[in-house]
């Protein structure tokens, strides 16, 4: 009772005033009549708190997200299915959902004709321009009386995420130089040789070639197995990206930080699309949940474009190293990075000698600074020149340029791929693009080459 009481709105409290005032009248007049009034108009908000305070409301609510992973700038559709599970009737229900500010507005709703067995649907949309994992929710309910003199707050606990993936462009077909398989554009095939452990076996089947037989495995299974004649090798790349956060400058959409994670979710789509298996390693280390994802698992980039979605700058001031002491993880390498350091290099050095080929796309923080981003302190000592960091890159055998706040990613993309046959490519302070140059060199060459 003591919650309904609380929960008058502002016609009732103007009823329980008006009955008080008309009752005290009464008295002071000597008017009988106006004291009926008095009590009727005092007794109507008091009696629709009482009965709402006792009522027992059962609402069931059901929130679907379609689609749970949308990218950034993408609407996602929000369904509320409400039922009344109680016997009890209602006036009207007063529906306001939480989201984040980035989402929009929260929405609103009002239902009425409320009964026992009630269900209704409604629905709403979100958009977000900035990528990250967002929660929709809890629900809070608000229900009154018909006379509106009441209203009772009610809350659900339940949430859905919607989660918002980096802004992503389609890059053109570039050769991507040497990988595990030797192809010239790392392309999945097929071996017959190899290690114990690369062996794929199956059971013996009457009339196989028993110079076939893997001894190793029929003695550890029991049964007699043999060596497939060929197990396709699929082609891996790494994804790397610099997300420490005195490497980068800015704040919020416009930093360089973003750039940098919009520049890889495009390359890691890039990727897969062209038939890598690709996995994702950030400064702090390798991202385990986006590892090295099959092909053959049809679990495309949807897994990496999460990943990169809740990617957030890091204080540490060195980059972790431990990943590449793993033995057969080559192939190709594409690295995304901000201002790079002295303290840099050697981990830098380890990573290009690790990979069959190296390409590295370098944010140009130093441009974001100067466009008016604010400069965050950064470890070690960095390069105050426009695209420094790409002649440290070139000079440990990455092909390497320069990303810049006005520079479209698809011709930063084609420019690595114009330079593929001198190696490297360099746009900084004392140099010029190459694209013009190499133009025609990289029409032929992509024109060659089969999309993945």
């Amino acid at each position: 009772m003591r919650e309904a009481l609380a929960g008058l709105t502002v016609r009732g409290r103007a009823f329980v005033a008006a009955g008080v005032t008309a009752i005290v009248c009464a008295v002071v007049l000597g008017q009988p009549a106006l004291n009926r009034v008095g009590v009727l108009v005092l007794a109507l908000p008091l009696l629709t708190a009482a009965v709402l305070s006792r009522s027992r409301y059962k609402l069931a609510l059901v929130r679907t997200v379609a689609p749970q992973v949308v990218g950034a700038g993408q609407p996602a559709r929000v369904s509320l299915t409400l039922t009344n599970e109680g016997r009890a009737p209602s006036g009207l229900l007063l529906l306001e959902d939480q989201v984040p500010y980035v989402l929009g507005s929260r929405p609103r709703f009002v239902l009425e004709g409320i009964s026992h067995g009630w269900k209704r649907q409604v629905a709403y949309q979100v958009r977000s321009d900035v990528r990250g994992r967002f929660e929709l929710g809890p629900m809070s309910v608000r229900v009154a009386d018909p006379f509106g003199l009441v209203e009772l707050g009610r809350a659900f606990q339940t949430t859905a995420a919607l989660t918002v993936t980096p802004r992503t462009v389609v890059l053109p077909s570039i050769p991507l130089g040497g990988g595990w398989t030797g192809a010239g554009d790392n392309r999945p095939r097929a071996f017959a040789t190899g290690s114990a452990e690369d062996v794929t076996v199956r059971e013996y089947r009457r009339g196989d070639d028993l110079r076939r037989v893997h001894w190793r495995s029929s003695a550890r299974t029991g049964e007699l197995m043999v060596r497939r004649e060929e197990q396709p090798w699929q082609s891996r790349a790494t994804l790397f990206i610099d997300n420490r956060a005195g490497v980068h400058r800015g704040q919020g959409v416009a930093s360089s930080i973003e750039a940098a994670v919009s520049a890889a979710a495009s390359i890691a789509v890039h990727l897969c699309r062209r038939g890598f298996a690709v996995r994702l390693v950030t400064a702090a280390g390798e991202d385990h949940g986006s590892a090295w994802h099959q092909r053959d698992a049809d679990v495309g980039e949807g897994p990496l474009l999460e990943a990169l979605a809740v990617l957030r700058p890091i204080a540490t001031p060195r980059l972790d190293g431990s990943w590449l002491g793993e033995q057969g993880h080559g192939g190709l390498t594409v690295a995304v990075l901000g201002a790079v350091g002295a303290v840099d290099v050697p981990v830098l050095r380890r990573m290009r000698n690790h990979a069959g080929a190296g390409l590295a796309v370098a944010v140009d923080v130093d441009a974001w600074a100067a466009a008016g981003g604010r400069a965050t302190a950064g470890p070690g000592d960095r390069s105050g020149a426009p695209g420094a960091s790409v002649p440290v890159l070139v000079q440990q055998g990455w092909r390497a340029t320069a990303l810049g706040p006005r520079d479209r990613l698809e011709s930063v993309w084609q420019e690595l791929g114009s330079a593929a046959g001198q190696g490297s490519a360099v746009r900084g302070p004392d140099t010029v693009p190459h694209v013009a140059a190499h133009e025609a060199t990289a029409s032929q060459a992509a024109a060659q080459e089969v999309v993945g």
